[in-house]
C-alpha cells in the first residue's frame, strides 16, 4: 500500500513543477456576489473561491449537484447509494451542517433534525452557476457558514431556448427544457421544466444483519418547474418575481434488523419530497449606490414511510416546514472598494411531527451585518462584523478580517481570521417523541450554538501560463452538539473538533490541453480524544484534463480518495464497531460533438475502470455507467 507520506512528497514535487491558479475553474475577471454580498471581480476576493458555470456542468455531464461538488477543492462527499439517496458534503473536514447552502442568495430550507442540506435532492436542471467560498463566513451570512458557503444560482445569462434529452445506465432518463425571452424593452421571462428517472441499483452490502423488506429497487424520480419574471421600471428600479418547485420520489435502504424484528414490522424505506419556493424583490441602482430588498417563502413536505403500508400508517413520518425570509442589503462604492450593510430576517415554522416534535414550533433570527473592502496601493483589506438575535438563545456576534499584499507583481500573500457559529435546529431544541421500541427522545432547549475560530494563510501567483494558490488553515469548533443515547435520549454541547489542512489548486494550458488540479491534505480530529473523525479522507487529488480536436470536445476526470474510517452498529454483536474504507482512484471520460450549430451530442463513461468502493460503510457505488445526451439550442 502506498504510504500517505510518500504520496504527500510526490504530490508536493508535482505541484512544485506545476504551479496553479488562485481559483480553479475561475477567471479573474468574473464577477461574483457571494463572497461579501456585493459584486466584485474574483481577483479581489481574498477567500478561496471557485465558480462553476453551466457550460462546465454540461462539459462534465453531471447528473446531480453532488457530482458537481465532488470535483471542487476542499470537498469530501459521502453517498449512501446513487441518485436521490442520502448524501453529505463536507468542506475542509467540517460536518455537512456547517456548509451554508443558498439558492439565489436565500437559505435552503433545512428544518429537519440534522439541519444539514441533502444536495442529492436538489435538481441539477435548475443549476446555472455555482459560487463556492471556502472558510468561515458567519460574519457575512450568520449561522451555518462555519466550513463555507455554496450559492446555487438558477438564473440564465442569455436569451434563447434549450431542449435536452438523455439516457444512461440503470434506466436513467432525463428531459429538460429552458427558455428565456425578452418581452418588449423592459421585461424578461424565463421558464424551465425537467423530468429525471432512474431505476437505481443494488446499493446495500449486507455486512451487519440489516435488510429492507420491500424489494431492492432503489429508484429515483424528479419533476421540476421554474419561472422568473424580471421587469425594469426605469433606469434605477427593477422588480422581479420567481417561483420554483420540485417533487422527488425515492426508495432507500430500511435498516431493518433480521434478528430483532418480524417481517410484518414496518420499516420506512420510501421518501416523497415536495418543495415549493416563491421569491420577489426590488433592486435600485444609481451611481455608486445600490440596494436590494428580497422576500422569500418556502414550504417543504418530506414523507418517509414503509411502501407496504403507505405514508399515513402510524410509523410514517412527515417533516412539514415553512420558511420566511426577508433581506435588505445596501452597497456603496468608496475609493477602490465598497461598504456593504444590511439586515436579514428568517423564520422557520414546523407542524407537529416535524423533526420529531410533538407540537408546532418556530424559531426566528434577525441579523445585522456590515462588510467592507478597500484596496490601498498593493494591499487589499477586508473586514466584516455581524450580530444575530436568535429567538431561543439571544444575541450572538461574529467577525472576520483579511488582508492581501501583492509583494511582487503577480504574487500575493493572504492572511485571515474568522469566527463562526451554528445555531441548534428545531429538532435538537424541541424534539419530543416516543419510539415504537419504547425509547424516548427529548430536545434540549438549553443548547448553546456551536462556535468556531479559523486561521488561514495563503500564497498565490501567476508565472506565464501557470498560476497557483496554496492555502493552509486551522479551524477549531467547540460546543459541538452530540446525540446522547439513553432511556431518555437527548442532545448536549459536549465535544470539540480541530481541522488542519493544506490545499493546492490551479490551472494551466499546454498546447491544446487545459489542466485543472487540486491536492488537499486534511487532519480532522476530535479535540477531546485526539481520534481522527470518520468519513474524512486524509488526502485527495482531483485532476481535470480537457482538449478539443477536430471539433470533438474531450475530457478526462481523475479523483484519488485516500483511506478513511467509518463506524457502524453491528446487530449481531450489539456493539458499535470501527471499520476502514479503502482508498480508490476513479476515472471518468466525456466527449461532445456539435452535429450542427444548434445540436450537440454528448457521451460519458463514469467510473471507467469499474472500481468497487464505498464512501459510506455498507453502501455500494454504481460501478461503470454510460450516458448519452442530445442538446438542441435555438
Amino acid at each position: 500500500m502506498t504510504s500517505p507520506y510518500a504520496l504527500s512528497a510526490v504530490g508536493l514535487a508535482v505541484f512544485s513543477a506545476l504551479s496553479f491558479s488562485a481559483s480553479a475553474n475561475t477567471n479573474d475577471d468574473q464577477i461574483i456576489v457571494s463572497a461579501n454580498r456585493f459584486q466584485q471581480p474574483v481577483s479581489s476576493v481574498l477567500a478561496p473561491v471557485t465558480v462553476v458555470t453551466r457550460e462546465e456542468i454540461d462539459k462534465w455531464q453531471s447528473n446531480s449537484v453532488v457530482d458537481i461538488l465532488r470535483r471542487l477543492p476542499g470537498v469530501d462527499v459521502t453517498q449512501s447509494g446513487g441518485l436521490g439517496q442520502n448524501s453529505t458534503v463536507s468542506v475542509r473536514g467540517t460536518d455537512a451542517k456547517h456548509l451554508l447552502v443558498l439558492i439565489d442568495g436565500v437559505r435552503l430550507n433545512n428544518a429537519g433534525i440534522s439541519g444539514q442540506p441533502d444536495l442529492n435532492q436538489f435538481p441539477v436542471a435548475l443549476v446555472q452557476r455555482v459560487e463556492y467560498i471556502r472558510g468561515a463566513r458567519s460574519a457575512v451570512y450568520g449561522s451555518d457558514a462555519i466550513g463555507g458557503v455554496l450559492n446555487i444560482i438558477t438564473i440564465r445569462d442569455d436569451i434563447g431556448s434549450n431542449i435536452t434529452a438523455g439516457i444512461g445506465s440503470h434506466g436513467y432518463q432525463n428531459y429538460t427544457g429552458t427558455t428565456q425571452q425578452q418581452i418588449g424593452e423592459n421585461t424578461r421571462v424565463t421558464a424551465a421544466g425537467a423530468y429525471t428517472y432512474s431505476k437505481g441499483f443494488e446499493i446495500r452490502n449486507d455486512y451487519d444483519g440489516y435488510y429492507t423488506p420491500s424489494g431492492r429497487d432503489y429508484g429515483f424520480m424528479n419533476k421540476t418547474y421554474w419561472l422568473d419574471v424580471n421587469h425594469k421600471l426605469n433606469e434605477q428600479f427593477s422588480v422581479y418575481g420567481r417561483a420554483y418547485g420540485y417533487d422527488n420520489r425515492s426508495k432507500y435502504f430500511a435498516m431493518k434488523s433480521a434478528e430483532w424484528s418480524r417481517p410484518e414490522d414496518p420499516a420506512n424505506d420510501r421518501r416523497e419530497l415536495e418543495n415549493r419556493t416563491y421569491d420577489a424583490g426590488v433592486t435600485f441602482n444609481q451611481d455608486d449606490y445600490s440596494s436590494q430588498l428580497l422576500m422569500s417563502y418556502s414550504r417543504v413536505k418530506d414523507y418517509n414511510y414503509d411502501n407496504r403500508y403507505g405514508r399515513y400508517e402510524k410509523s410514517a413520518t412527515l417533516d412539514n416546514s415553512k420558511q420566511y425570509s426577508v433581506q435588505w442589503g445596501n452597497n456603496y462604492r468608496v475609493g477602490y472598494g465598497s461598504i456593504n450593510a444590511g439586515v436579514d430576517y428568517q423564520k422557520q415554522e414546523t407542524e407537529p411531527g416535524t423533526a420529531l416534535t410533538a407540537e408546532s414550533k418556530s424559531v426566528s433570527d434577525t441579523g445585522l451585518y456590515l462588510t467592507a473592502q478597500q484596496q490601498i496601493d498593493n494591499f487589499i483589506l477586508e473586514g466584516a462584523v455581524r450580530s444575530d438575535h436568535h429567538s431561543q438563545f439571544g444575541w450572538h456576534t461574529t467577525w472576520q478580517t483579511s488582508a492581501g499584499w501583492e509583494f511582487i507583481d503577480g504574487y500575493r500573500v493572504i492572511g485571515s481570521y474568522a469566527t463562526g457559529f451554528k445555531a441548534p435546529t428545531l429538532g435538537q431544541l424541541y424534539a419530543d417523541t416516543v419510539f415504537d421500541g419504547g425509547g424516548i427522545l427529548k430536545g434540549n432547549s438549553n443548547l448553546k450554538p456551536e462556535e468556531s475560530e479559523q486561521w488561514e494563510l495563503g500564497l498565490e501567483g501567476d508565472t506565464g501560463p501557470l498560476s497557483w494558490k496554496l492555502s493552509g488553515y486551522r479551524n477549531e469548533i467547540k460546543n459541538l452538539i452530540e446525540y446522547d443515547i439513553g432511556m431518555v435520549s437527548t442532545y448536549s454541547n459536549r465535544s470539540k473538533a480541530e481541522f488542519k489542512g493544506l490545499e493546492w489548486v490551479g490551472e494551466m494550458d499546454t498546447g491544446i490541453f487545459h489542466h485543472q488540479l487540486t491536492y488537499q491534505y486534511l487532519d480532522a480530529r476530535n479535540k477531546d480524544t485526539n481520534e481522527r473523525l470518520d468519513r474524512r479522507a486524509r488526502q485527495q487529488v482531483k485532476y481535470q484534463l480537457d482538449w478539443v480536436i477536430t471539433d470533438v470536445d474531450m475530457g478526462v476526470t481523475y479523483q484519488y480518495i485516500s483511506q478513511r474510517a467509518d463506524k457502524f452498529y453491528n446487530d449481531k454483536t450489539y456493539k458499535t464497531e470501527s471499520v476502514s474504507l479503502g482508498g480508490t482512484s476513479v476515472f471518468d471520460i466525456t466527449a461532445a460533438y456539435p452535429i450542427t450549430d444548434h445540436l450537440t451530442i454528448r457521451g460519458k463513461v463514469a467510473n471507467l475502470f469499474d472500481k468497487d468502493y464505498e464512501t459510506a460503510y455498507g453502501y455500494r457505488t454504481a460501478g461503470r455507467e454510460y450516458f448519452l445526451t442530445g442538446s438542441y439550442n435555438f
